[in-house]
Parts: C-alpha cells; sequence; structure tokens
C-alpha cells in the first residue's frame, strides 16, 4: 500500500528535495519530515495543504490509500464507449517544477495522428518524444483504458498518459 509517508517521500524526490528543503520550505525540523516519511506521525491539515501545492498536486491524491483506479484494464466490447466519448490525459512534472495537463478528445488524437502530428515536447523537455501514441491508440481501439504510461525521466520529469 502506498502510505501518506511513501508518497511524500516519493514527491520530495521527484521535486529534487532532501528532507532538510522540504523541512525548511515546510517550516518545520527536518526530523519532522523524517517522521512523516516513515509513518511514525501525520502533518497537521495546514502542513497537508502546503505539502500538497508544493508537489503541484491535489490534497486527495497526497492523503487517499484506495487503489490507483487507474491502472490499465481491458474493457469489454459490449462496455466500451465509443471513442468520440474518450478523453486523452497526459500530466507532466518538470523537474523545474512546472505541472502540464493536456486533456484532448480521442477522435482529435486519432485525426491528428492520421494528419502525422508528432508527439509534444514540453518545456523542451524530450520526454515524451519516444512515447508512440500511434501504439497507445491501437490499444485503446482494443478496449485498453486506464494510465497506459507513466515515465520518470532521468533528469527528474515525471509524465503520465491515460485514456478515460
Amino acid at each position: 500500500m502506498n502510505t501518506l509517508g511513501n508518497k511524500i517521500s516519493q514527491y520530495r524526490k521527484m521535486k529534487g528535495m532532501t528532507q532538510e528543503d522540504l523541512a525548511i520550505k515546510m517550516n518545520v525540523s527536518s526530523q519532522a519530515v523524517s517522521k512523516w516519511e516513515n509513518d511514525l506521525s501525520i502533518p497537521d491539515l495546514p502542513i497537508l495543504i502546503e505539502l500538497a501545492d508544493c508537489f503541484h498536486i491535489s490534497l486527495d491524491e497526497l492523503v487517499r490509500q484506495k487503489e490507483d483506479l487507474h491502472l490499465p484494464q481491458i474493457v469489454d466490447e459490449q462496455q466500451r464507449k465509443p471513442l468520440d466519448q474518450m478523453l486523452f490525459r497526459i500530466v507532466v512534472l518538470s523537474s523545474d517544477g512546472d505541472k502540464v495537463k493536456v486533456n484532448l478528445p480521442m477522435t482529435l488524437v486519432k485525426a491528428g495522428i492520421e494528419m502525422g502530428m508528432n508527439m509534444p515536447e514540453f518545456n523542451g523537455k524530450e520526454v515524451l518524444k519516444n512515447i508512440d501514441i500511434e501504439q497507445i491508440l491501437m490499444l485503446v481501439e482494443k478496449g485498453v483504458m486506464g494510465k497506459l504510461v507513466e515515465v520518470d525521466s532521468a533528469d527528474g520529469d515525471h509524465v503520465e498518459i491515460f485514456v478515460e
């Protein structure tokens, strides 16, 4: 299970911060951060809100411990939504602290592929260049939905691609 402490540690590291860096930003001791990350204590609500803002995620995403509902799954042909009712989502958390969310109708993605469009770059980063959108579309047309791609680049960028 992904505990609150594990999440705080994971997001802190994705931001390239030490426990001391996070402690200074949250105006607490580095021992407090260590206790949070080892699930020995829980930050107060105002600090949880600050942490979520610092990590550019929702408070719900930070504190909830439910299983990831975005795991890939194959949907039965009778239960599949038509392509024009599906959404292609890209979430990029850059090592520079930028957060980019792209939400496109799948029909627009399909039209872009048919026109020969390339995957966009965000903030000059090339983390998305090797992702084959045509292969993703092929999977979606076969009924695969959920989080299809998750990439952590060597320079600290985090990318997720969903189809819903």
